[in-house]
């Protein structure tokens, strides 16, 4: 028998490699075999758990003569299980077409400019489909600086969006036309295996976007996934680069990590990848002196204890968070001062003064939460519960 060509032996090779390695997939690519289509046996959405006028939405662009496509999170609740949030859709339509069709409709934002269609206090936001970034296409509506995207209103296809997108389970579409959902990039795979993984590298897209770091932890909190160590591997490497994000934008990402029911399990995850520092760094040098379990039993105490509430659907002041985690560095300060002879009351105003305005340049928060957190930081420790315990319940 005549042995087999080389080149037909190292096919043969390869193959069993890839039956071996099945679990060890590599990021998606752009211009991989997918997309692949789900009819609708094959997954578990349903128009009853939609939205009335999301549907609305979906089926008045159809009418019109464009795409209309469910996408992103809710795609993903629904597959779930879950009851989504919000529903956001996408289309080829460009803003102006989407404002002609709606008149209940405003067209917001620069950095992506998008459509949302107001039914009383529902909003259905309506993107259009973005095209991938290239260097030839820097400049007028694609803004990036230093590998950060920071307009880009540059339109394409529906593949071209999905692989723009974040995550491979963000970046479902479920299509109004036949009820099916549309996958490129694995997606489906990844959202039953339990795995959270960038779409394209990791690196790349962390640069892209820094604040994807902060995502990639509060999603696998929330959805119970795990983050690909492809995707968790660069993340205390890159940390840092947050500090080129507006600090209003993180104060933003940090009311989602905390008041969104896990901030106990995000707050564990976020020192685990070295991400903490980044928002809270007066806090996170305390943290690293506790002395007896505190000031961590605290900070861990007052974050349960906020889990909790939300939980049970009770109210949640963003002031009583910042608070709790820039009470120690308040203590610290007041603590030295105090013991250079300044009056405990003064040392106390004037460390919790200069601690809330520093920890402003790193999460910029409104008057409404500075006010509170300084006079929670202000008040004489004799007037605080004695434990810790005690004080994260207040």
């Amino acid at each position: 028998m005549n042995p087999l060509p080389s080149q037909g032996l190292s096919a043969i090779l390869g193959f069993v490699k890839k039956l071996f390695r099945k679990g060890e997939q590599a990021a998606p690519q752009a211009g991989s075999t997918l997309p692949r289509v789900y009819a609708r046996p094959e997954h578990g959405i349903s128009r009853s758990q939609i939205s009335e006028n999301a549907l609305k939405v979906l089926y008045r662009l159809r009418k019109a003569g464009y795409q209309a496509y469910l996408v992103g999170g809710c795609v993903r609740d629904l597959q779930l299980g879950r009851e989504p949030k919000d529903f956001d859709v996408v289309t080829d339509a460009h803003p102006e077409q989407i404002k002609n069709v709606f008149r209940n409709c405003r067209l917001i934002g620069r950095r992506f400019r998008l459509a949302h269609v107001h039914f009383g206090r529902e909003i259905i936001e309506v993107a259009t489909f973005r095209a991938l970034a290239t260097e030839e296409d820097e400049g007028g509506d694609r803004v990036v600086e230093n590998g950060r995207i920071l307009r880009d209103n540059i339109y394409g296809t529906i593949e071209e969006d999905a692989w723009r997108r974040d995550f491979t389970v963000n970046a479902l579409y479920y299509n109004i036309q036949d009820f099916s959902v549309v996958d490129f990039v694995g997606g489906m795979d990844d959202h039953k295996a339990g795995t959270l993984r960038l779409i394209g590298d990791p690196e790349k897209r962390y640069h892209e976007d820094p604040v994807r770091m902060l995502r990639a932890v509060r999603f696998a909190t929330k959805l119970g996934f795990l983050i690909h160590p492809s995707c968790a591997e660069p993340l205390p490497r890159l940390a840092p680069l947050l500090g080129g994000i507006p600090a209003a934008r993180l104060y933003d990402e940090v009311v989602k990590l905390f008041l969104s029911g896990y901030a106990l399990q995000n707050f564990e995850q976020l020192r685990h990848y070295d991400l903490f520092h980044q928002l809270f760094p007066l806090t996170d040098e305390c943290l690293s002196l506790e002395d007896n379990a505190y000031p961590l039993t605290f900070v861990a105490k007052a974050l349960e204890n906020t889990d909790k509430r939300i939980a049970e659907d009770k109210p949640v002041a963003p002031y009583f968070l910042f608070a709790a985690l820039l009470w120690e560095p308040v203590r610290i300060q007041a603590e030295a001062a105090i013991a250079k002879g300044v009056h405990e009351i003064i040392a106390y105003q004037e460390a919790s003064a200069d601690v809330t305005d520093e920890q402003a340049d790193y999460t910029a928060y409104p008057r409404s939460i500075s006010q509170p957190c300084a006079m929670f930081g202000s008040c004489s420790p004799a007037s605080k519960p004695a434990t810790a315990a005690g004080r994260s319940a207040c």
